[in-house]
This record gives structure tokens, sequence and C-alpha cells, in this order.
């Protein structure tokens, strides 16, 4: 992994403190230990945890949406286009060298317009008006390996025509204008009844010089003039190849990507549309590039780092699709897989961010005032101010010297925390049910276990009914078989619960008691150490 290539570190949907500081302060650290990272979040964070980073100034995470592939992670043939006013030779020989079968083709601004393939060359080369010029000087020179001996203005735009008469016959007969394009070599009577008839572009074959007088009349009347060392065959067969690229396609929309357009999107587009090439362009239809059909297989996954959560349920959008090159976690071993091996730190200890202090110990790394007290939020958070069953001996020794380097005391401070963020006032009941969701995998089973922690126990059973009826339109959102709710009550130190139907079976054979609607079950607080093994019991009591 190079330490340049950009790392997101999040936690899990529906985050609480402990996953929203702990992506923080490890994306701090990495930084420190010269990573490029950045800590995101995939959900809406709680008040809790918005009072955490407004008591230690910290900004909130940018959102994550998702991680799946995007084109713009495809090593396409970034910066490949031509200007619409390149010639066609200059396109074709692009193609050429680069052995690919299609260009994008942008204004001056990088702006798209087409895309020009070999096949409209070709057919170009071959049915198209060969005696129609619209061009610039410079592709003049360029295509006709010519030289500039006048030079008064850049487009040029007409009829070519080739001076291969006698001299008498082309006086008398031919019509000449300013829209003509005049191919001849030196001959003095030509050129100079050219001159006199308005013709403003000549080309000089045969690496020839113009006699004086002719060359001071065409300084007079301002004409271009530009020498080839080509005969006049070769120069009448070469000059269309000058033609602004422009020329050959229409202004019709070929089928292009968004650079932030899906991986998988684009590959199922393709295969309907049977097309070999395919310009990228931005949301302001700025040209960035080529996608060929040849590049798919050439991706550049996202790098993430996962805090506080290792099931795949829990994570963001598209995790299979990008590269797990870390975990650092407290919670049991999920359904996560990675095709390298990881490094993955899971301890049996009460928060995430016990850990990661351990990190900032290990690479020696001084913690900020603003880092410690995040870290330090987290582990109040995730033990209760560590009256949780899940709390260790560390997480007492951290959340000890972690409060010497803030200066605080940290019962005071986890109490208006906890204030701060169990309030339901204001919020909807849907809100409330969503404050801390996390779904689960057990063989065939996926279930969900929402915790809600709050000193307005009353203010929600109250309004028990409702919420029963909520969280079966939750499980149904989620599809899972069933949906628990601990209402924990953060005084009494012990939850209620409401569930959907089909958890009762699970949950009186998990805590061997005939469960109900809003029972109260004391002690039990903690999630990971308490009720999901319960819920796991439960299951494999009734197989």
């Amino acid at each position: 992994m190079k330490n340049s290539e950009k790392i997101y570190i999040f936690g899990h949907h529906n985050p609480d403190t402990d996953s929203v500081c702990g992506a923080i302060s490890l994306s701090y650290l990495k930084n420190k230990l010269g990573y490029d990272t950045e800590p995101r979040v995939l959900d809406n964070i709680s008040k809790e945890t918005e009072f955490v980073l407004n008591y230690f100034n910290v900004p909130k995470p940018k959102h994550l949406d998702d991680v799946k592939l995007q084109i713009k992670d495809i090593d396409y043939h970034k910066n490949y286009f031509m200007r619409d006013t390149d010639s066609i030779k200059k396109t074709y020989d692009f193609l050429s060298e680069n052995k690919i079968t299609g260009i994008p083709i942008v204004d001056n601004d990088g702006n798209f317009l087409a895309l020009i393939t070999l096949k409209m060359l070709i057919k170009e080369f071959i049915s198209g008006e060969l005696t129609s010029l619209k061009t610039s000087y410079d592709n003049l020179v360029d295509v006709l390996r010519g030289r500039e001996l006048l030079r008064y203005f850049d487009l040029i735009e007409g009829d070519v025509l080739v001076g291969g008469y006698k001299s008498v016959i082309f006086v008398e007969e031919v019509k000449l204008s300013s829209k003509n394009i005049l191919i001849t070599s030196n001959r003095p009577i030509i050129i100079k009844h050219a001159i006199q008839q308005g013709v403003k572009t000549i080309i000089l074959v045969g690496d020839q010089e113009l006699d004086t007088d002719i060359f001071n009349l065409a300084k007079d009347n301002k004409v271009n003039i530009i020498s080839t060392s080509y005969d006049t065959f070769h120069t009448a067969k070469l000059i269309s190849l000058a033609n602004y690229i422009s020329t050959v396609f229409e202004h019709s929309r070929a089928i292009c990507f968004n650079e932030n357009e899906y991986y998988d999107d684009f590959i199922i587009a393709s295969k309907k549309l049977k097309h070999n090439n395919y310009p990228v362009i931005d949301k302001n239809n700025k040209c960035l590039g080529l996608l060929r059909l040849t590049d798919v297989d050439n991706v550049n996954r996202k790098k993430v780092i996962l805090v506080d959560h290792n099931e795949e349920e829990q994570s963001v959008l598209g995790l299979n699709e990008a590269d797990i090159v870390e975990i650092v976690d407290h919670h049991k071993l999920g359904n996560i897989t990675t095709s390298s091996p990881i490094n993955f730190r899971n301890m049996a200890v009460g928060s995430s961010n016990t850990i990661i202090y351990s990190l900032y110990k290990e690479n020696n790394i001084d913690i900020p005032r603003d880092m410690a007290g995040l870290m330090l939020s987290g582990i109040l958070s995730d033990t209760l101010i560590l009256s949780s069953p899940t709390t260790t001996d560390m997480d007492r020794k951290v959340v000890d010297e972690l409060s010497k380097i803030i200066g605080i005391d940290y019962k005071e401070y986890g109490l208006e925390m906890f204030k701060a963020g169990t309030s339901i006032k204001g919020m909807s009941k849907e809100e409330v049910l969503n404050t801390d969701v996390k779904t689960f995998s057990y063989d065939d089973n996926k279930y969900t276990v929402a915790q809600v922690f709050t000193m307005d126990v009353d203010e929600m059973l109250k309004d028990m009914d409702e919420y029963i009826n909520l969280i079966e339109d939750m499980r149904q959102d989620i599809g899972s078989t069933f949906v628990v709710v601990a209402i924990t009550d953060i005084i009494k130190n012990g939850s209620y619960f409401i569930y959907t139907k089909k958890a009762k079976d699970v949950l009186d054979q998990g805590y061997l008691i005939d469960s109900y609607e809003g029972m109260y079950l004391d002690g039990q607080i903690s999630r990971k150490k308490q009720i999901v093994p319960a819920i796991i019991s439960g299951f494999n009591r009734l197989q």
C-alpha cells in the first residue's frame, strides 16, 4: 500500500460516538505516520456525537455514500482527446501511434463535441470532398511540411485549385476569388493573375522561391504564401488532410460516461451498445479522456479502513468492490473477507478508541488535546462511563491517561455528554429508533438490534404501541427476520425491550424467560456483550 494513496476511514452505519471519534482519531494517527487518509461517516451523526465534536472543536467528517468502483477508478486513457481545430492528418497519426480506433474531439475550452473513429476517417479519405478546405495556416504548414513565406491571417477557407493550365488559358478562362486556395509552381503569370483576382492563399510547390516583384505584389495584397517541397500531385493529394477534424464529424452526440458513474453500470451499458470507445466527461461536459473496453480490467479499488465493525451489513455500500487494508474493532468476528492479508486489530475491550489509544503509544505519536477528547468520549460512550459489563481494566487505565491530557473530570464530562445526547425532545419516533441500529447475521438469519440510550424512558414507554408498529416497518425496510429494540435507562442501569413478532421465541430461549413487549431486564445495557450473545443462544437452543 503506497502512502500516497487516499484511504477512507469510517465506522458503521448509524454511527455512534465510538465509531465517529475512532475514525477521526485513527485518521489523525495514520496521517502522522505518512499516510493520506480521510475520516468519513456513513450517516447522520447523533446528538451525543455532535456535542463531542463541538466540545473539542473538531469538524464533522464528510459523508461517504459508497465505495463502489467508478469510471474514475479505471486506468482509462486520461487526457486522450484532440482539438476540433487539429488537422485530419494529426488526428489520424495520433490514432495510429497510440493504436486506438477512436478519439474524443473537444473545443478550445475542453468541452466534449464528438467522437472520431478510424472508420469515419477512412470514409472521409474515400468519399469526402477533397477540393474544399477549412483549416489553419499552421495545419497547412504541418501537413505539407511547408515553410512560411508570407502570413497575414490564420483561417484558410475555400476551394482548392491547381494551376496546371497553360498561362494564357488560366488567365483568360479560370475565374478566381478570395475563396480559392491556389496550388502552383513558380509561374509568375499565373501567380500575378491570382493575386490580382483576390486569391488570399497560394501554395508554392517544389520548394521554390518567388520572384522579387511577385513577392512584393503578394506582400502589398496581403496574400498568404506557403512553400512546400512536395510536387503538385502530392500537394493536391495531401492538402485535404489539413482540414480541421471538425469538418469530418456531424455534431451528433456520442455515448459518453461521466467519471462518477459506476463501473458495473458501464459494463452493463457497454454490452448493449457494443462500442469499443467511450468518451469520459465530468459534470460540466469537460472531456477527461477515452475509455476503451480493453481498459476495464485495470481498476484502482478504493482503499478503506474499518473502525468499530467488521460485518458487511453494517458497513458502506460497495464494500466488496473496495480494498480493505485494515480493521480496528472490539466486536465479535463478522462475515467480512479480504482478498489479501491485512492488519486486523481486534481486542476484547469496551471501545474501539481504547485500541486506537494503544496504536498511538505503539507508534510513539503524541496525542493532542482534541484527539484525546475524542478518544475519551468514544470510550465513555461505549462503556456508559465505565459502568458497562464490557468495561475492562485497560479501558479504565486509558480513560485515566486521557483525562490527564485533557484536564477534565471524566465522570462530570460523561454525564454532560449523555445528557446532551440522550434527550429525545424534538425528535420524531423514527429518528429515535434509528439512533443506533446494527444488523447482524447468524447462519442464515439476519437480525437487527437497535439501542436507545435515554433519560426519557417514560416518554417512550407511553407510546410503546406506536414504536412497535414502527419497528415492523423498520424490519421490512432492512429485510431482517426480526428487530429488537433495547431502550436503555442510564440511571437504572437496565433496558426495556420491544421487538417484532419473530423475535419472541429467540428472546424466550436466549434469556430463558417468557418475554413480553416492554419488559425490563435489569443490568442489560450492552448490546455487544449481553443482548447479541443472548440472541445467539436463543438461535442455538431453537435448533
